[in-house]
Parts: C-alpha cells; sequence; structure tokens
C-alpha cells in the first residue's frame, strides 16, 4: 500500500535549506494497512477505471483518504440543506461555512500544508523511463506506472499531451515505448498495445513526432540523431547583448534547451537493447534504415538535466545528488503513478488557502489550522541561508549574471523552498497571506514575519516590474524589457515576442521568452508598511493598473499570452488604493 510522506529526508545525498519543509514522497509499504483499508483504495481505483473516459482527472482520493484519517480529531458539522421555498439565514450560511473548513483542516498535512496533484502532462513519465532504460525499477513503481499509462489511452488508441488532450503523435509515441520499456509486449495489455501501435501507424509513423520527442527516441536508439532540427551548444557562445542568446528565454525553455544542446552536441545514445531494436520496426511504417531521416526533420528540464550528469559521468556527484530528489516528482492516486509537473503547488495552494480562511471571518476558529499554515508560508519564503528554516532566504549561490538567474531574496516559490525558483504571483499571494496572518493575535497564528522580510518580498516584486534595480542586481541589463508595467512570471522579459519564429519546441507556443502579466499585491502592502520605498510602490501600483486596462478585452476579461488570465477585481482593488 503507498503511504504519502511529508517533510521527511534520511538519503546522504538530499541536501535541504529548511529542513524538508514542503517535500511530498510517496513509499510502497507492503505490509502497511488493514485489509478494509486496502479494500477501501481498490474501490476508488475500480470505481476511476470505470468512469476514466468520462472524468480524466484524478481526485485525489487515496491521499483524502489517508489525511482524514491522520486528522480524525477534527469534527464536522451535520450538513445543511435548505429548500427551494426556504429563505437562505446567516445561520446556515455560517455552518455551511464552518463544515467547509472543517473539512478542508482534515486535508492538510502536519507541516501545514495541502498537498496535491500536479500531474496533467503525459510527456513527463516517458522521458524518466527513457533514462532509467538500464536501471530496474522496483515492482510497486512498475506495476503503477503501467496502470497509469493504460488508464489515461484514449478509445482512439493513442494518448494526448495531457490527459484531457485528444490523441497526438507526441503524447502516443511516448506513452507507447513506456509502456514497452516497462515490460508490456508488443501485443500485451488487452489489445491496448495493438490499438496505440494502429494509432502511430495510421497517422504517419513516429516521424511525424515533434521535436522533443525526437529527442527523447534518439537518446533511446529509436530515431536517427539526423532526424532532428539541429540544436547547438555553440550559441551559447554568442555575446549576451545578442537578442537570440539562449539566456534570454524563459527559463522554463531554457532551462529545457541547455540539456538538449548537450545532448545533441554528444549524440548521445543509451545501449541498443532487443527492446530498442523491436522498437524500431513497431514505429515506423518502412524498415529503419530506410527512413528518410532528412524529411523527419520538418513533419511535424530535471530528467534532461539529470541525463546530461550521467552522459558525463554516471558516478559524479553532480548525478548523485539529482538520484533522490526523483521521488519529489512522484505522485500516486488512484489513477496509478504520474510524475507532476513541478515538485507540487504547496506554497501557491496554501496561500490562497489562508486567504480564503481568513476572508470567511471565522479565522480565530480555526488558529490551529492557520498556526501551522502559517509556519509552512514563513518557512518557504527565500530569506538568507544561515543554517535554519528556509523562506527563497537567499540569492542562488554564485554569480547570478553568470548563471542567468533573477534576485530571489524575499520571493515565495510555487512549491518549496528547495525549489527556490522566485516567481512574481506566488510571492505576491504570499505576502498576501503573511501579511493578513500578521493581522491575527499572535497567540493563535503565530508570530508573524518580522518587516524585514516583508520588505525583502517587496523588493522583489518591484524588481519583476523593472523598478529599483541596484546596480549590483541581475537583471540591470533587462530592466527596460518590462516597461509596459506587467510583471513576467520568473524573470524580466529579456528579449523580443519575435523570438517565436525561432521557437523549436513545436508543441507550444509562446514560451521562448517570460511575457508580462500583472499583480497588484503592492496594494495591499502599502497599507501596512506606507515607508518603504514609498514612490517606487505607488508607481509600481500606477503601471500595474494602467497595464491590466490597456489589455482588457471587451468583455472585460484580460487574457494574455499563455496561460496568464488576470482577475479584474484586482483592477479594483488595486485603483481604490491609488485614490
Amino acid at each position: 500500500m503507498w503511504k504519502l510522506k511529508i517533510a521527511e529526508g534520511g538519503n546522504p545525498w538530499l541536501r535541504t535549506t529548511n529542513n524538508y519543509v514542503g517535500r511530498e514522497v510517496w513509499e510502497f509499504d507492503p505490509n502497511l494497512g488493514s485489509p478494509e483499508d486496502r479494500a477501501e483504495i481498490d474501490k476508488f481505483r475500480d470505481y476511476f477505471s470505470k468512469h476514466r473516459l468520462e472524468q480524466k482527472h484524478s481526485a485525489d482520493l487515496i491521499m483524502r483518504y489517508q489525511l482524514s484519517k491522520e486528522n480524525q480529531g477534527i469534527s464536522i458539522l451535520p450538513q445543511v440543506k435548505v429548500q427551494d421555498n426556504e429563505d437562505i439565514t446567516e445561520d446556515s450560511v455560517a455552518t455551511t461555512l464552518r463544515r467547509a473548513l472543517s473539512f478542508y483542516s482534515t486535508l492538510q498535512t502536519h507541516d501545514g500544508h495541502w498537498a496535491g496533484d500536479y500531474g496533467g502532462p503525459m510527456f513527463l513519465m516517458p522521458g524518466m523511463w527513457h533514462f532509467f532504460l538500464s536501471y530496474s525499477p522496483v515492482g510497486a513503481w512498475r506495476k503503477s506506472f503501467n496502470c497509469n499509462n493504460v488508464e489515461l489511452q484514449n478509445s482512439d488508441g493513442g494518448w494526448g499531451l495531457h490527459i484531457q488532450s485528444h490523441s497526438t503523435m507526441f503524447g502516443s509515441v511516448l506513452s507507447y515505448v513506456t509502456l514497452r520499456l516497462l515490460g508490456e509486449g508488443a501485443n500485451d495489455g488487452e489489445g491496448a498495445m495493438e490499438k496505440g501501435r494502429k494509432w502511430i501507424l495510421d497517422h504517419g509513423s513516429a516521424t511525424a513526432i515533434t521535436s522533443w520527442g525526437e529527442m527523447w527516441l534518439s537518446v533511446l536508439g529509436a530515431f536517427d540523431w539526423s532526424g532532428n532540427n539541429p540544436l547547438p551548444p555553440e550559441i551559447w557562445l554568442l555575446p549576451y547583448i545578442l537578442p537570440i542568446h539562449p539566456g534570454r528565454m524563459w527559463c522554463h525553455c531554457r532551462m529545457v534547451y541547455l540539456p538538449m544542446c548537450y545532448l545533441y552536441g554528444k549524440r548521445f545514445v543509451g545501449p541498443i537493447t532487443p527492446t530498442v531494436l523491436s522498437l524500431r520496426k513497431e514505429l515506423f511504417t518502412v524498415p529503419y534504415h530506410e527512413v528518410d531521416w532528412d524529411e523527419a526533420r520538418n513533419e511535424c528540464a530535471k530528467i534532461l538535466n539529470m541525463l546530461c550528469c550521467w552522459v558525463e559521468d554516471p558516478n559524479s556527484e553532480a548525478f548523485k545528488l539529482h538520484l533522490p530528489r526523483i521521488d519529489d516528482y512522484m505522485w500516486v492516486a488512484e489513477d496509478g503513478m504520474k510524475i507532476k509537473g513541478y515538485n507540487g503547488s504547496q506554497s501557491w495552494d496554501t496561500s490562497f488557502a489562508v486567504q480564503a480562511i481568513i476572508a470567511t471571518g471565522l479565522g480565530e476558529e480555526y488558529g490551529s489550522t492557520l498556526r501551522k499554515a502559517h509556519s509552512f508560508i514563513n518557512n518557504t519564503q527565500v530569506e538568507p541561508l544561515l543554517g535554519h528554516l528556509s523562506r527563497v532566504k537567499d540569492d542562488c549561490p554564485g554569480n547570478l549574471d553568470f548563471w542567468y538567474r533573477h534576485i530571489s531574496k524575499g520571493a515565495w516559490p510555487f512549491s518549496t523552498a528547495d525549489h527556490g525558483c522566485p516567481i512574481s504571483d506566488c510571492t505576491a499571494e504570499g505576502l498576501k497571506a503573511a501579511l493578513v496572518l500578521s493581522k491575527l493575535p499572535s497567540e493563535i497564528v503565530g508570530d508573524p514575519l518580522d518587516a524585514k522580510s516583508f520588505y525583502d518580498a517587496v523588493n522583489v516584486l518591484l524588481s519583476l516590474q523593472g523598478l529599483g534595480m541596484k546596480n549590483d542586481t541581475v537583471g540591470t541589463r533587462d530592466v527596460l524589457q518590462n516597461s509596459g508595467g506587467g510583471f513576467a512570471t520568473y524573470e524580466l522579459s529579456r528579449s523580443y515576442p519575435w523570438l517565436e519564429i525561432i521557437n523549436p519546441a513545436e508543441t507550444f507556443g509562446d514560451i521562448v521568452i517570460d511575457y508580462p502579466y500583472v499583480e497588484c499585491s503592492s496594494a495591499a502592502f502599502k497599507k501596512l508598511y506606507p515607508g518603504h520605498r514609498k514612490e517606487e510602490v505607488e508607481r509600481c501600483i500606477a503601471k500595474a493598473a494602467a497595464f491590466i486596462e490597456k489589455i482588457q478585452e471587451a468583455d472585460g476579461s484580460c487574457l494574455l499570452h499563455l496561460w496568464h488570465l488576470i482577475w479584474g477585481a484586482w483592477l479594483a482593488s488595486c485603483r481604490k488604493e491609488l485614490r
């Protein structure tokens, strides 16, 4: 039986800045759980399997079941039912709120955050198993991964880019290959493998896969490197002043293409096993030696870095430091095991949870829940690394310009302080949560952050709009790029949107640079700390408000680029502060 373990370490190759606060790891124990527990878990899995084509996402029932058992001391009020002809009273609303908050408290982990699945993409898991081809994964992992891949196969036989997607060549080839690497035969899976292979061949074969898939298949030995469009590592030698320098890319794009350039430069190919030789026959409509690799070029981050370390030296310290963190990216639910797109969304979810609980006006009644959440938020901000608890407490070590990094001291990450990357909206929401908690009695929710920590957070937010950058701060060379008033995600926008014409992903759009969007949380800070960088904060809010008005659509929405949906309510609160 699988068990979710929170904030635990134990591996000599693990490193942490905050005693593993927020870390989520699933471990399999064959002796864990009573017969009743195992029957309940089987019931969750059976239900998902029967309804997988109508509801493709899991409900995290295994995690909920475990946490609710661990938090049995929390009582949940009886349900309030209001008839259609009845008036909704204040008491019934208050009871419903208390019932919801009590239930939500049962799902809180002991270190104060709310855990959950951050999966969805179907192309993450194949990369890991392609890398681990020469290893022998434990039986529990193998079984859970196979279960997840088969459960998420579409009715037409293919697999999508993500769990809700129609079938794509990228998702189908990588998922099919993963099942083969995990031991499924070409005709196993009660017809699943034949259906998957038929979809691939009917839609043009693996030569139609996009660039990320070409790279993984080339590393595996099931696709020739000459079928890849060039990813020359020499591009990193260009002067940074050029707008096409990779250091100007969005950090996610940059961290994908840096290891891809390395692997392309090495033309690395793993061991050619009987399974790989068989895949060369299964994935193409012509014999492998007859594939036109020149034509195939244009028919259509964690793991990659770890693979590069292994290619360079399988016994290196760098590689060994990667290995124990693999567990942080695994997640188990009733649909099997999958890989998360991040090591979680702990900080993001907890910040919103705190704000929601306090907004009900019932915060003091749920003091124990808020106290644990307050501790987590305080220990997840990035602050100076002094060997104690972690917020993103300091900038990355070394020369930030050399590593193309932005300042991070005072920021909140998306997940945990050990991840550490500063994000504008996560910092803003963490700051808001810490501010509203600071207004509650400390004997109920614990001691607030000191003013210096709040100042550090505001400094990061201002820097992500390009305001008040110091001469010794990374990003001075990019300071004018966010002059429109918006905030980019991780860093300042470092180049121009026209760079998308050389976007080599062939799968995603608007990923080459970090585009600006807006977050107005500095307005809340202004109330409590009116003296800190007053003119810059006011200028920041004014520019952000103007930015929202500029990008607002006729229907009132503000949809910008890939996923940056800006809530109109932020504009109202921001403008109110300006008045």
